[in-house]
């Protein structure tokens, strides 16, 4: 099993707590230590996990009782995000929004502050990774981009070098034995603007920081890397089922400075799961294709450590690291 294919049995074969069957969406919001809650992200305003936070935190007030406000902190694929989050008070003030990619620069970049030097709090989505490219353009399945590829080399985009999208490209160049330039982005958004204007082939990114524009009809996707077909999009193939054997899906979620009190966690346990149940949240979030994956903070810092162990076996196997 590959480490793609072993991301999303890892998630999607997770035991997840009952999230739909929570009550609480019009009980008071739980008390919390802090009234301003800094959530930290290494994502570029309109990237994935940018889009994520602010559309969390528009709900997240009704459950926890605080003013939720979203950081870009940018630079070294992450590094700084983590050295800003892991530095910072353990009082429940501030956390990170956890991807793969804070495993990933943590064994590649080796910076000073590394995943291991925060606390996994609590994994919130699963989050369907996609191929897309502009609807006038040239390309009209995953195919003619693999044809071009073979031709002309191409320009493919995905995220920091650190990123699963990255990964995941670099991945599929292996598998179709093509050689395109991997031109790599801080942000979601920046990636899609490069697509848009025919600088690149294609992306690699999430449905959610696509969306306006698939909405309006200049964005077509092409495939998922999903082991399964996204239910919200049917008519898109996987990677996998178009002859390439390469599947992930990221994980999102939030991770804290070391010694954040349990019963400081403890509520975000019980206010994410409130937050999922929300039916607004809900329609939102399911327009955006995350599937809640709700892990809590007695579970998650295994997961994470088990993802981590993986992907440090995964990249020493490619030579990626020593």
């Amino acid at each position: 099993m590959t480490l793609m294919k072993s991301i999303g049995a890892a998630v999607l074969g997770l035991a997840t707590i009952a999230i739909l069957s929570a009550t609480s969406a019009n009980a008071d919001p739980l008390p919390y230590p802090s009234k301003v809650v800094t959530l930290v992200t290494h994502s570029s305003p309109g990237g994935g996990s940018d889009v994520f936070l602010r559309e969390m935190s528009k709900y997240l007030g009704k459950y926890i009782d605080a003013t939720f406000i979203v950081e870009n902190v940018q630079g070294g694929s992450g590094a700084k995000a983590m050295a800003r989050v892991a530095t910072g008070p353990a009082d429940g003030s501030v956390f990170y929004a956890t991807t793969p990619t804070y495993i990933y620069t943590s064994l590649m970049s080796k910076p000073q502050n590394t995943y291991k030097d925060m606390d996994p709090l609590v994994n919130i989505f699963a989050d369907s990774e996609v191929i897309y490219t502009r609807t006038d353009g040239p390309f009209k399945s995953l195919q003619d981009v693999i044809e071009h590829a073979k031709k002309e080399r191409g320009r493919w985009g995905a995220a920091n070098p650190a990123s699963l999208e990255r990964q995941a490209a670099e991945q599929l160049k292996r598998a179709a034995g093509v050689t395109p330039a991997i031109v790599t982005h801080e942000g979601g958004g920046d990636m899609m603007l490069n697509v848009l204007n025919g600088t690149l082939d294609i992306g690699i990114g999430e449905i959610q920081e696509l969306r306006s524009q698939l909405d309006a009809g200049k964005i077509t996707l092409l495939a998922t890397f999903n082991p399964e077909r996204i239910a919200e999009k049917p008519d898109v193939p996987t990677v996998k089922e178009l002859g390439y054997d390469v599947s992930l899906v990221k994980f999102r979620g939030l991770a804290g400075p070391k010694g954040v009190p349990e019963s400081t966690k403890a509520i975000w346990d019980e206010g994410v799961k409130n937050l999922l149940a929300d039916p607004d949240y809900k329609k939102a979030y399911t327009a955006e294709v995350l599937v809640p994956q709700l892990i809590g903070q007695k579970d998650y810092p295994a997961f994470i450590n088990n993802f981590g162990a993986s992907t440090e076996e995964f990249l020493k196997s490619t030579g990626a690291i020593k």
